[in-house]
């Protein structure tokens, strides 16, 4: 069903702020799953709103916490997110390394105990609003196989990077890993299998059905039982696929978040503090050039490529191009989730007392 992404808003402000966070708070938390929502990112948009009330209740994520900054710098920062959700912390830390890099030119931010922080993409379309190129990573709970590995070791751990262009900015947001978790979740909510090579189970053997994976990963990832399996690294099941490449790539994300906050690595993330880290990056382009040579010169590079031949019947997109384009037409035709998240919805509102959104 589709629901009205205004009602949407209103109904998780709503929810949020009878779990006590604040307006601020609640206001900036509900924004990000509703732009997950519009983008077409469902995976992170308000189907997590479960998942976020009940780690309320078991004490993982306190709400009337706030971000405190450990070290500061012209150009740096350490920031503690206290235990409250990551979206907080982040919008906090954005903003921040955006107005220290409008006067010094770079700024990197670390966060650690922190939680899941929504889609990384949104921190970085933050920066490139003010002109500068962002980047935004966290680790994630374990759910991903090292290369031969049987059993998950590394998070999904996303990674985002923005540059400023025309149309639309460039953004690129996706897991150093074939898929993130949230998607299997959706596939399994639907009844539906996951259509590629995403996961596997004992031996390493390809799984296709979304629900026995999504219970695989919610045991290894939320209990200290480990059992064989997990998700993929970029590059797939096979070492001839070059996936010791994806596993490179998920290892510099620890070594920027977990180990650089000196929290804990994703593999740990499971049992003790259950926090995450997050690590932030802002840079002002014109440092190296004036911004608007720049923005015309990669809006051309993209532009050759979206007219490069290609294959009858596709299209060749730019990162960014398909979520900028949902956007727009989610907005007037409202967002689409699945009949379990809407009676999660009912669930979660009946609990606080709150109207859970009605079908267009």
């Amino acid at each position: 069903m589709r629901i009205d992404a205004k009602e949407e808003k209103t109904f998780l402000k709503q929810v949020l702020a009878a779990y006590h966070f604040s307006e601020e708070d609640g206001e900036f938390l509900a924004d990000t799953l509703v732009d997950a929502d519009l983008r077409g990112i469902s995976s992170h948009g308000i189907q997590r709103i479960t998942w976020y009330t009940n780690m309320i209740k078991d004490g993982t994520i306190v709400p009337t916490n706030k971000p405190e900054v450990l070290r500061d710098t012209p150009t740096s920062m350490l920031v503690d997110a206290n235990k409250n959700m990551g979206q907080i912390a982040s919008g906090f830390t954005m903003k921040r390394l955006i107005e220290k890099t409008k006067k010094i030119g770079v700024s990197i931010a670390v966060i650690r105990n922190s939680n899941h922080f929504g889609t990384a993409g949104y921190y970085g379309r933050m920066a490139v609003k003010e002109g500068l190129i962002g980047i935004a990573t966290t680790n994630t709970r374990p759910l991903v196989l090292p290369t031969n590995a049987l059993e998950a070791f590394l998070g999904s751990n996303a990674f985002a990077f923005t540059f400023p262009a025309e149309p639309h900015p460039f953004v690129f947001d996706g897991a150093t890993a074939v898929v993130s978790s949230g998607k299997i979740q959706v596939l399994a909510k639907k009844g539906e299998n996951i259509p590629g090579e995403w996961a596997v189970g004992e031996d390493r053997q390809v799984d296709q059905d979304a629900q026995r994976v999504e219970d695989n990963l919610s045991t290894i990832a939320f209990s200290d039982d480990r059992p064989d399996g997990g998700v993929l690294t970029l590059g797939g099941n096979l070492e001839n696929n070059s996936n010791y490449k994806g596993f490179g790539n998920s290892l510099v994300i620890e070594l920027l978040t977990g180990i650089l906050a000196q929290g804990s690595i994703s593999a740990d993330t499971n049992k003790g503090k259950h926090d995450f880290s997050q690590f932030f990056m802002t840079m002002d382009p014109a440092l190296f050039g004036d911004l608007d040579t720049l923005k015309g010169n990669v809006t051309e590079m993209f532009n050759r490529i979206r007219h490069l031949k290609h294959l009858p019947g596709t299209e060749i997109k730019i990162p960014g191009d398909r979520e900028y384009k949902r956007y727009a037409e989610n907005q007037k035709q409202g967002v689409l989730i699945d009949d379990k998240t809407a009676a999660e919805l009912a669930k979660v509102g009946d609990e606080v007392g709150v109207r859970a959104p009605q079908a267009l």
